[in-house]
């Protein structure tokens, strides 16, 4: 068993470290190989010169010295150090301080660590540095002392410092810097001050002390010293050759120059900051906080980065999902936190402060959690909306056990007071079934292993109703089967026994297995109660966690501080495994869904790795019988492929025939050339095997060398060669008779996890799907023309095309390809595609463009469209991928097409771009991330993947072409990880960029890597090189130019070559990873996208930035007009509110409402590394509190999916009737229940309200300005004043449901037989709508009509039923427009004076959005199955119209009543409305004809 690393790559460490702590008698010296994630916050931490470990010291019952290594990401050793009492003369030894000196170098090659020297002293040690200038000299502080210390022949001696007046300061933390006569020795103290000591002379030279108060007239930003006052309680500090990084209780990390004038830069934690550490360049400084956060701030991106986040305190229990790889923790510091198994990084965090968590489990197929609490309550939460979904309190006391069912149909609770609940978890919420009273052991803490469910879901078990009672129940109705007498197992015991943790045995027999508080574990049978057998002395102290592996083969049980494995198969005298790592008592202990690793929580998660033979089945299931050998699909010979395809009987074929695949490709050492050796690309017909040949017989015959035959779930997969030989592959040209086409398909494996690297395209969940094909009368209706589309998918890869000398641009924007004019801005959209498009390629001569999207669903195959550029229209459609297609390519030539699939497809198409044939296909046994046509050579091309470079080689026989391959690793010293990205520069150069941040330089005519240098802190997804220039883009945000003229002199170098004569002549900083870029061949001017959803025109020679197309990378919740019909705004699921220009659809202005997080910089005087941006929107960023999941904090990943920011779910534009029209503002409600008003002209925030406690769902102004109505997912509607920030009334008629809609609009006094000026109306999701007259002024409002209809039943999706949509008829204020009132899909038309239903139109679908418009008698509807529908509502005729990938959850006509905007998700168009005139015309998206 192996560590398995969660903490980030420390910096490396000196070859001597020094710790101090108090000395404590009787401890155990343990040692473990575990890498934990911490859940107390460090002591104190050290990263050395030689970057090569770090130490640190953690805090508890045991002192703990931790030394890592960086490079390898795993813990060298972990130390509990065995102190002796101390007897000193004159020395007390409760306050004995205790000193060792310990020799590091030999931990880093796999030695242990050597004590050099100890020593006692009575001052008092906070803490401890050790000099870079002299590893043998230290310093340490404590309460008024400062005392220098050197290490000499064995022996540490000390000397004190004279502080004269400062003797009386609390000093936290020290330092050591350079000064320039010598050294100097830093040291910070509770109070505010810093000392700076002259260590020759141990004398203090400077005193200062930081003050947190601002001066008057001087920016917010500075800080000044003083000399009086109440200064800034500082614990730590760091210094580097220019600038000391100081961390404070207030929780801000300053960076300050060394004399101290004034704060260069600082980042605000949500804790107090314990630990700093900057780097000796001073570029990054690494902090540690009391709130269990670790991360790193880097000073010229001014950017924080999180890399650790922990409990606070002791973790009580966990839980583990298997679809999603996740884990859950609960612990003592009132949290529960969700993480990610495969990242290891935090996903959710959620706080109870007032009530602590007790017990914790997922839902088995849902992605929801359950919680209990020590209140008693059982908590439901959901990880997509990150919200509670229900409360139960069946409960008195606190929360003991959670388990649920195998199939997630049931929910068992128990809590301390003996009460059992059992839930009903079908459906979303739970609902509670049964409670019973005094049935679980009373008393009981809260376990893991309190509840135990049998894995066929039948049987419950549980202790009770005493600690000697075991009882089993049927799970489903909660009847008694067996009550089980721990204490008479065993009748020779002088002691009764007591039951501590159970669980089942995952096995077809059942058995429970029970541990009891004689130190037993005891395996009983369910069904009689008999005692199978038992494992006797597991523990030294009962056991109260217990855990078996899925296949019954490993017994894992914790108690006290140490974790056992036991072997469990064996039934006489099992083997056991000790491991220890812990240095507090392990309360819960599991395994990881895919079975390879082992969970224990206490003082910290800790993940270990299980290096024993694979998976098998459980003793005694089908696949463990003897008889079950494995069986292998054995290749057919032509013929019979001929007859399976096509049949016996010659009847057609049944599925599309696809070609035959060669052999996968096979990793290991390629000796010699990548070209020019002939022997290295040929093989024998002895060696060579096809992939449908599995069987060992056969493997064994085709080739001399070593195979190793993957298991049978992976069979399609193919032969791996032995590592270190020789190897080849070869794919033949594609057979004209398509005969293995259904051999292929049988031979299809399972799809692959998702690469750990975004530059994979992973396209957006969509639950709907296309509608299908309805009758439409297009007689009289309008035509549309899609005018603009809004946005840019920042979802896609590579999918940016421009040829500057011919001025072509395009781009995607969900299934739609943009052509834009870059002069006029004038845009064609092709439409071709059903699903979001992934990636684009244009041909070298710019005539023909290949798209390529995703597929519709399990038995499509992705859609590849063929685009003749000139003519804009679709030649040729291509299907052959299964998933979606990762990469496309032009050969030089523009002959060939490559095509590239994801990693859940792994194939490589090769294609005739004469006939757009396929030529030859082959399966991949790894993940491919790029591929790449060599641009002088077209019988060339490279793929770049998990660790290794292949090269293919084209080899054409007439009108055949094949394939032969090779693939290259990546030298082990160079540690690039995955190679991501890929571009060849000048003959022979190939650049390669990892997910390390390398870029690694290849010749591929001597077929090896001869350089690499760290090119980006995160991963490399673009690559771009022409001449002596070299672009490169990663998902930290940056895009840099390198200057690589040299690189090809340093060919000739071969492995000496060095880096340093490639330099970076530019940076830019964008606003999210770069997933696309091209470049004019000059490399001065670009066109980079990022997954922000922003187009940038990128010019080095300026060193600017210029916002070419911008997009919501969220989902948008509304769009809202100005009643001058210049402007309009919209809203999303970020948090954003952004306002538009309606003349040229361009970004004006961005109002952002962010979450107060760790490390959010304010602004720095200096200024930022990379050039402003040019011609920029105005972005105005509001600090708020954000809820649910965890907000990425700045420098994090951007490609990761935004979690934690606030919602924007609701807009309204002030109307022109208000008392000052020229002052417009727009209302924006949020997730968090305020309400924000926007001044348009004043570009700020004018006022921000709390009206509501749930998130705000609907927003309208009343006619005059003056009022603005609100409501909310909990029904209540609030009515405020944006003039005073009041909210005067509050209506609960629609309490319990969601109000979906909220309009005003004028009517006439008196009208409706109401006063006021107002009329209003309400609408939620229950399908029931208020209608309101209101004069506001007066503070009246009454009821003018009430509409109710049941539920309409959705066959397809009845848990989301349609929303209730209601609109004032702009052409008729009598009339009310409704849809989802009724049991059918229609348009329903109520008269409000006659109080009735006066028309009804069909519609094909239920509507999900909805829009009238303000001049002719249209209605635009918006359907899930991704159609827009335009109604004329007088002839009744309707169109339909398509372009989006999506559900259409919003359709807007403007004021104007000339545009209507319609949005899927993010991406928003803009149709033109025509005259009756054009109705008769075939719908299309480009311009009228003339």
């Amino acid at each position: 068993m192996g560590a398995a690393c969660c903490w980030p790559r420390p910096r490396p460490g000196p070859p001597a470290c020094c710790a101090s702590g108090t000395s404590r008698p009787g401890s155990a010296c343990l040692c473990s190989r575990a890498q934990p994630m911490p859940s107390v916050p460090s002591a104190s931490l050290t990263v050395g010169r030689c970057s090569a470990a770090s130490a640190g010291t953690a805090t508890g019952g045991r002192p703990t010295l931790r030394v890592s290594a960086v490079p390898a990401l795993s813990t060298g050793r972990i130390w509990h150090v065995r102190l002796p009492e101390v007897r000193c003369v004159g020395v007390s030894r409760v306050s004995a301080q205790v000193v060792l000196a310990w020799g590091t170098a030999q931990v880093g090659r796999g030695g242990e660590a050597v004590l050099l020297a100890k020593a006692h002293t009575g001052v008092d040690i906070q803490a401890f540095e050790v000099a870079s200038f002299d590893e043998s000299r230290m310093a340490s502080c404590g309460q008024g002392s400062v005392r220098l210390w050197r290490l000499r022949g064995g022996e540490l001696r000390s000397c004190p410092v004279d502080l004269g007046e400062h003797r009386v300061l609390e000093l936290t933390g020290l330092a050591f810097g350079q000064a320039q006569d010598g050294h100097m020795l830093y040291v910070c103290s509770r109070s505010g001050h810093i000392l700076e000591i002259d260590p020759r002379r141990m004398a203090v030279r400077h005193a200062r002390r930081l003050l947190p108060a601002r001066p008057p007239d001087g920016p917010a930003s500075q800080k000044q010293a003083f000399s009086s006052g109440p200064g800034i309680s500082i614990s730590s500090l760091s210094v580097s050759q220019a600038r000391c990084a100081v961390g404070s209780e207030d929780g801000y990390l300053r960076l300050w120059p060394l004399d101290f004038s004034s704060v260069l830069l600082e980042a605000e934690h949500e804790g107090p900051v314990t630990s700093v550490c900057i780097s000796p360049d001073g570029q990054r400084v690494l902090s540690a906080t009391s709130s269990g956060l670790l991360g790193f701030l880097d000073v010229p991106s001014q950017e924080y980065s999180v890399l650790v986040r922990s409990h606070t305190a002791p973790v009580l229990a966990l839980a583990t999902e298997g679809s999603r790889g996740q884990l859950a923790t609960v612990s003592q510091d009132h949290t529960v936190r969700v993480w990610d198994l495969v990242t290891l990084q935090q996903l959710y965090d959620l706080r109870s402060p007032e009530e602590a968590p007790c017990t914790v489990t997922f839902h088995p197929t849902r992605p929801a959690l359950f919680c209990g609490f020590s209140s008693g309550a059982v908590r439901s939460f959901s990880l997509e909306a990150a919200e509670v979904l229900v409360e139960h309190r069946c409960h008195r006391g606190p929360v003991t056990g959670l388990a649920t069912s195998p199939d997630g149909s049931l929910l068992f609770s128990s809590c301390s007071s003996g009460t059992l609940a059992q839930y009903q978890c079908v459906s979303a919420p739970c609902r509670v079934l049964r409670v019973a009273a005094n049935v679980v052991c009373r008393d009981a803490h809260p376990t893991p292993n309190a509840l135990a469910v049998s894995g066929d879901g039948r049987l419950l078990a549980f202790v009770g109703p005493s600690k000697y009672v075991v009882t089993v129940m049927n799970a489903a109705c909660l009847e008694e089967l067996l009550r089980i007498d721990v204490s008479a197992l065993d009748p020779a015991s002088s002691c009764l026994d007591s039951a501590v943790a159970i669980c089942f045995d995952p096995g077809p027999l059942g058995h429970l297995l029970l541990s009891t508080s004689s130190h037993t574990v005891t395996v009983l049978d369910t069904a009689s109660g008999r005692v199978v057998r038992e494992l006797p002395g597991v523990h030294a102290v009962a056991c109260p966690s217990l855990a078996l592996s899925r296949d019954a083969r490993f017994l894992l049980m914790a108690a006290n501080r140490a974790i056992k494995v036991w072997d469990y198969v064996t039934k006489s005298c099992p083997s056991c495994q000790v491991y220890i790592g812990h240095s507090e008592p392990v309360h819960a202990v599991g395994f990881s869904p895919d079975q390879q690793q082992l969970l224990s929580v206490g003082d910290a998660i800790f993940l270990w790795d299980i290096l024993g033979p694979p998976e098998r089945s459980a003793p005694g299931s089908a696949r463990d019988s003897p008889a079950a050998a494995p069986t292998y699909k054995t290749s057919l010979d032509a013929r019979q492929l001929e007859d399976t395809v096509c049949g016996a009987n010659g009847l057609p074929r049944q599925q599309v025939p696809e070609p035959s695949p060669a052999s996968p490709l096979q990793p290991g050492v390629c000796v010699g050339s990548f070209k020019g050796d002939n022997d290295a690309f040929s093989l024998s017909d002895e060696e060579g095997v096809s992939e449908e040949s599995h069987s060992p017989a056969r493997l064994c015959q085709a080739s001399c060398l070593p195979m190793l035959v993957k298991e049978a779930s992976r069979a399609g997969d193919g032969v791996w060669g032995s590592p270190g030989g020789p190897w080849g592959l070869s794919m033949g040209p594609h057979p004209h008779s398509w005969s293995s086409a259904h051999s292929v398909s049988k031979a299809q494996v399972h799809p692959s996890a998702r690469p750990d690297c975004y530059r994979h395209f992973l396209a957006r969940y969509k639950t709907p799907l296309l509608a299908k094909s309805a009758s439409v009368s297009n007689t009289g209706v309008e035509r549309l023309l899609l005018k603009v589309v809004v946005g840019y998918n920042g979802n896609g890869r590579a999918n940016v095309v421009w040829k500057p000398d011919t001025g072509f641009f395009a781009y995607t924007c969900g299934c739609l390809v943009v052509v834009e004019d870059l002069h006029s801005g004038a845009q064609r959209h092709w439409l071709g595609h059903p699903e979001e498009i992934s990636t684009l390629a244009l041909s070298h001569g710019a005539q023909v463009l290949a798209s390529a999207s995703g597929s519709c669903g399990t038995a499509s195959r992705c859609h590849i469209c063929i685009w003749d550029v000139p003519e804009g229209s679709c030649r040729h459609f291509l299907s052959f991928h299964r998933t979606t297609v990762q990469a496309l390519a032009f050969s030089p030539d523009d002959e060939l097409l490559v095509t590239l699939g994801d990693y859940g497809d792994r194939t490589l198409a090769l294609w005739s771009t004469a006939t757009y044939e396929l030529l030859s296909s082959t399966r991949l046994p790894e993940p491919v991330h790029g591929v790449a046509f060599n641009p002088w050579d077209a019988s060339e091309l490279v793929c770049v993947g998990q660790g290794a470079v292949s090269l293919w080689l084209l080899q054409r026989r007439g009108t055949d072409v094949s394939l032969q391959g090779h693939q290259v690793p990546i030298p082990e010293e160079v540690r690039a990880g995955e190679l991501t990205s890929l571009c060849y520069g000048p003959v022979p150069l190939l650049y390669c960029g990892s997910n390390a941040g390398q870029v690694c330089v290849w010749d591929t005519s001597a077929g090896h890597c001869f350089l690499a240098w760290e090119a980006d802190d995160g991963e490399i997804g673009v690559l771009l090189c022409s001449g002596a220039r070299l672009v490169s883009g990663s998902n930290t945000r940056r895009l840099r130019l390198w200057a690589v003229g040299a690189v090809a002199e340093l060919r000739c170098e071969g492995s000496r070559a060095r880096s340093s004569s490639v330099f970076m002549e530019r940076e830019l900083t964008l606003d999210g990873a770069v997933v696309s870029a091209v470049f004019h061949d000059s490399m001065d001017m670009g066109v980079v996208g990022t997954t922000a959803g922003t187009l940038w025109y990128v010019s080095w020679a300026e060193g600017t930035s210029t916002r070419l197309i911008s997009g919501h990378g969220s989902k948008v919740n509304e769009v809202v007009f100005s009643p001058s019909a210049s402007h309009w705004a919209t809203c999303s699921d970020d948090g954003s509110v952004r306002v538009w220009s309606l003349a040229s659809m361009e970004l004006l202005i961005q109002f952002q409402v962010l979450n107060q997080v760790p490390g959010a910089l304010r602004a720095e005087p200096d200024p930022p590394p990379s050039p402003a941006w040019s011609l920029c929107p105005p972005s105005v960023s509001i600090p708020a509190l954000g809820l649910g999941p965890c907000s990425p904090r700045p420098g994090e990943c951007p490609c990761l999916p935004p979690v934690g920011p606030q919602s924007c779910l609701c807009l309204a534009w002030s109307p022109p009737s208000c008392r000052h029209p020229e002052q417009q503002q727009v209302a924006a409600g949020y997730s968090d229940g305020t309400l924000r008003v926007f001044s348009i002209t004043r570009i700020a925030m004018e006022l921000k309200m709390h009206p509501h406690r749930a998130a705000l769902t609907a927003l309208a102004y009343s006619a005059d300005g003056q009022t603005i109505l609100s409501g909310d997912k909990d029904g209540l509607v609030a009515v405020s004043r944006p003039c005073t920030g009041m909210t005067f009334h509050v209506l609960s008629d629609h309490q319990g449901a969601l109000i979906s809609t909220i309009q005003s609009t004028s009517k006439e006094y008196g009208d409706f037989g109401s006063e006021g000026a107002d009329l209003w109306l309400a609408a939620s999701s229950d399908q029931r709508i208020s209608i309101w007259a209101a004069d506001w002024p007066r503070g009246c409002c009454e009821l003018v009509d009430w509409l109710s209809s049941p539920s309409p039943t959705l066959m397809e999706a009845p848990s989301h039923p349609p929303p209730c949509l209601v609109a004032f008829c702009p052409w008729d204020r009598a009339l009310l427009v409704c849809a989802g009132l009724s049991m059918h899909p229609e348009l329903v038309f109520y008269n409000l004076h006659q109080k009735q239903v006066v028309e009804r139109i069909p519609l094909p679908f239920f509507a999900v959005s909805l829009s009238l418009s303000p001049g002719a008698h249209l209605v635009a509807v918006g359907f899930a199955e991704r159609v827009l529908r335009l109604v004329d509502c007088q002839s009744g005729a309707a169109r339909d119209l398509a372009g989006h990938d999506d559900v259409v959850q919003l359709c807007r006509f403007a004021p104007s009543a000339q545009l209507l905007f319609s949005v899927a998700h993010g991406d928003i168009l803009v149709w033109e409305v025509m005259g009756h005139r054009a109705s008769e015309r075939t719908l299309s998206s480009g311009p009228p004809p003339d």
